[in-house]
């Protein structure tokens, strides 16, 4: 084939891996978000939604929220939020576009180490469509799948560039996108591995029986990329014990966690050649795994690496797929477990690119020595690939939204309490109270230790008007887990509902002391102060959040506050008029109650010309919204400032 043939055919290729991998995953483009880390990623993130700004980048390097550390990732779904606000389907089309290029850069990547334009392009277009791949496109937040992935792609290219032309500038760039590969995901924390691994095969720049000298050349050379991957490990690691995301010895047991890890490294080649009864959360076993379950896993991956290693002088790429599958997938196959799975089909996003290039690279050097082995390869790829194709369709169906996607994994699945938790929440959120407290019911049978179902079943019952059941299920949360903040909002919550503002204060001070950026519970804490006259601390709460809160009844409160009570030490007119016009701008100067707050603050400044002409036109805004009440209160206000007077209110006597 001559070189223009040869273009045209790669021009092809790429055209089509970019329509199918666009037209199978459309349907994402319609989806919701999900209350399964999507709310903690983006939703109910408040420093996400502001977008990007000073204060939200600072935030993202220097949390820990998510028990992670991956500041690109918080960036990238802040772009979102400042591009597209909270609509759902532009967040899904990011992700989409992501796996998209990252498809067209691993063909790029794997024809340009081997040449083999029709494996490599096997190898990607099993990588965009295989159903083990839905969980990372069509799931928000797992922006870090596919983010990190886009980075290993560019690292691997530019590797590739400075393996045939090792120069300094081209060595350090591959190193800083490493560095930021990180930022977006610590699992490629492998990635000098697998460079060692392409090394062997297929750069052909080591052979097995090279000299020490030779090997210790290319270890030595990835010395820096091992110190970064021991970084951000240790950083991952004291992360997710802080917060309480690793489990202990006794929580999962040593055996267990490899017991588990031997079942799901077997499980995932399953999984890939049968891709059936998939969920997005499979449950850790609540007994024992069988032995003949982990005796035939370990059997397996034992017999492969023998014909591996038996082949590998031959077959070179069986050592660099077989050993990037088993590699990749370390850090996330539950030796040090994190989270409550037992497995996750996102953890296959980059490990399966190893199994991809053993079949590609092994059926080609198995059919090729059969009569009419180009059509028998065409063939037999087309149909797994159309498989996996209609397979992925159907798939992504399950993720447009909570109800589908978990009683999915109610069908499929057993013991499965996350999936009635979060089902729970979702008809919680629908109003549907009866049957939230159904499925929390059944969740509390699989896992009655779990305090977030506990505090979901308070939430349902709180909403009927049970508050004295909530308020036990709120406190049965806490004391499974002393640090968790929604529970101690939720019965602060219920004892203020109940009158007992004291008690209430308490608990919404842990909350607080827990996660201080909760505006929701910040505002039910300031709320519980001005119910007992405390309106001197109520307004420290309110200065605390509101230049980050976003909500303008916040700034309009403060504003409020620091204009009327001429003899609190926080009085401030002139920061009062600045906050009035603040929350003016954010409801565009057509809503009353700011309006009036602007005209008191003017009037306590002394401006009463203009005090005048701002309540003359929240007088109007009043009367138009039929607020017989409040437009009572604004002309009463006007009448003071037509005669040079402002505005006071007395301190309660609490302060």
């Amino acid at each position: 084939m001559n070189k223009i043939q040869n273009k045209y055919l790669i021009f092809g290729i790429y055209l089509a891996l970019t329509i199918i991998t666009l037209l199978v995953f459309r349907q994402v483009r319609r989806f919701d978000f999900i209350s399964f880390d999507d709310y903690t990623y983006v939703t109910k993130n408040l420093r996400v939604i502001a977008g990007l700004n000073r204060d939200s980048i600072a935030w993202a390097f220097t949390t820990t929220h998510t028990s992670n550390w991956h500041p690109l990732t918080w960036l990238s779904h802040m772009l979102d939020c400042q591009l597209f606000g909270l609509k759902p389907g532009w967040h899904h089309l990011t992700n989409l576009l992501f796996h998209l290029a990252n498809t067209l850069l691993l063909f790029t990547v794997f024809k340009k180490m081997t040449g083999a334009i029709w494996r490599s392009a096997f190898v990607a277009a099993a990588f965009a469509l295989h159903p083990l791949h839905v969980e990372s496109v069509a799931w928000v937040a797992e922006r870090k799948d596919v983010l990190s992935t886009f980075f290993l792609m560019l690292i691997i290219l530019r590797y590739v560039q400075y393996a045939k032309n090792p120069k300094v500038l081209c060595y350090l760039c591959t190193l800083f996108l490493f560095a930021l590969g990180l930022m977006a995901k610590p699992m490629l924390v492998t990635l000098p591995f697998v460079l060692l691994l392409l090394d062997y095969w297929p750069l052909n720049r080591c052979e097995p029986e090279s000299n020490v000298r030779v090997w210790w050349g290319l270890i030595r050379e990835k010395i820096p990329f091992f110190v970064l991957s021991a970084i951000s490990s240790t950083i991952t690691f004291i992360v997710q014990k802080s917060t309480g995301a690793v489990s202990t010895i006794d929580a999962i047991p040593v055996s267990d966690r490899i017991a588990n890890a031997v079942v799901s490294y077997a499980g995932y080649i399953w999984k890939m050649v049968w891709p059936a009864n998939l969920a997005i959360f499979y449950p850790y076993p609540k007994d024992k795994l069988p032995h003949w379950q982990v005796i035939a896993a370990a059997a397996l991956l034992l017999a492969i690496t023998i014909f591996v290693i038996y082949f590998a002088s031959r077959y070179k790429y069986l050592a660099t797929g077989w050993l990037w599958y088993l590699g990749t997938l370390v850090p996330v196959i539950g030796l040090v477990q994190a989270g409550m799975q037992a497995s996750a089909d996102r953890y296959t996003y980059v490990p399966l690119i190893g199994l991809f290039v053993l079949i590609a690279f092994g059926a080609n050097d198995i059919f090729t020595r059969l009569k009419y082995s180009k059509i028998i390869l065409a063939v037999a790829s087309a149909a797994i690939l159309i498989i996996w194709t209609v397979t992925t369709d159907l798939q992504l169906r399950y993720w447009r939204n909570n109800v589908t996607l978990f009683q999915h994994a109610l069908r499929v699945t057993k013991d499965n309490y996350l999936a009635h938790n979060v089902l729970a929440h979702s008809f919680y959120m629908e109003g549907r109270y009866d049957e939230s407290i159904a499925q929390s019911y059944e969740a509390l049978k699989i896992k009655p230790d779990y305090a977030v179902i506990h505090n979901g079943l308070g939430l349902s019952l709180l909403q009927k008007g049970e508050l004295d059941k909530a308020v036990a299920f709120f406190q049965q949360a806490i004391k499974l887990r002393s640090d968790y903040a929604d529970a101690h909002a939720n019965l602060g919550l219920a004892l203020y509902k109940q009158g007992r503002f004291e008690q209430a204060i308490e608990e919404l001070a842990k909350s607080i002391s827990l996660d201080p950026q909760s505006v929701e519970t910040r505002i039910l804490f300031i709320k519980c102060l001005l119910a007992m006259d405390r309106v001197s601390q109520a307004v420290q709460e309110l200065k605390a959040i509101a230049d980050f809160s976003g909500d303008w009844t916040i700034v309009n409160n403060l504003a409020w506050y620091l204009a009327v009570f001429r003899q609190a030490d926080f009085y401030d007119p002139a920061e009062a008029v600045r906050l009035a016009q603040i929350a003016c701008r954010l409801t565009s100067y057509q809503h009353f109650a700011p309006l009036d707050t602007l005209a008191v603050a003017y009037a306590a400044t002394g401006r009463f010309d203009e005090a005048a002409d701002a309540a003359e036109k929240a007088l109007k805004l009043a009367q138009a919204a039929n607020n017989k009440q409040m437009a009572d209160g604004i002309q009463q206000h006007l009448n003071l400032f037509k005669n040079h007077q402002p505005y006071v209110e007395a301190l309660p006597k609490n302060n």
